[in-house]
């Protein structure tokens, strides 16, 4: 750890229909949002987070499709494509990890969008739980598979 790190993390807990999330930003913008168990960490808010905040109630509210967030990725340039391509996924449609390779214009490249896929540190807000098995089903999410059906049901009620 480098004890002369000057840029500050700031953290907040959304409590969602499906569970606790956590979210954290810098001064640049959103770096994660991952479900929690527990609340582990002090809490200290930024306009970031309560933007995201706002949002993602609109969100779980039926109000909201697409997500308008300063993000702060971290991550390889072809993680960052990938996150890119799928954030291009609109709200209520699945997709395959073929179809992101092939978006990104690297058709053999299926394994490796799956593997950027896994390194989404923004669940919900860059929509990797819309991308499934070219055999339609459902496959790899860290929330959980069971909150990859439910956004997937959900988005389809919504719409």
């Amino acid at each position: 750890m480098n004890m002369f790190n000057t840029k500050e993390t700031h953290l907040t807990y959304y409590k969602s229909p499906i569970g606790l999330i956590e979210i954290t930003a810098s001064e640049e913008g959103i770096t994660s949002l991952r479900f929690t168990k527990s609340k582990k960490r002090i809490q200290r808010q930024s306009k970031h987070l309560d933007d995201c905040v706002k949002q993602l109630d609109e969100y779980f509210n039926c109000k909201r499709k697409t997500f308008s967030l300063k993000l702060n990725l971290d991550g390889t340039e072809f993680q960052k494509k990938v996150w890119n391509e799928l954030l291009k996924i609109p709200f209520g449609k699945t997709v395959s990890y073929k179809d992101i390779a092939i978006g990104i214009r690297n058709r053999k490249a299926v394994r490796a969008v799956g593997n950027a896929n896994n390194k989404n540190n923004i669940s919900i807000i860059i929509p990797c739980h819309r991308v499934i098995g070219s055999n339609g089903k459902l496959v790899g999410y860290g929330g959980g598979l069971w909150r990859k059906k439910w956004f997937i049901d959900f988005e389809k009620e919504c719409k």
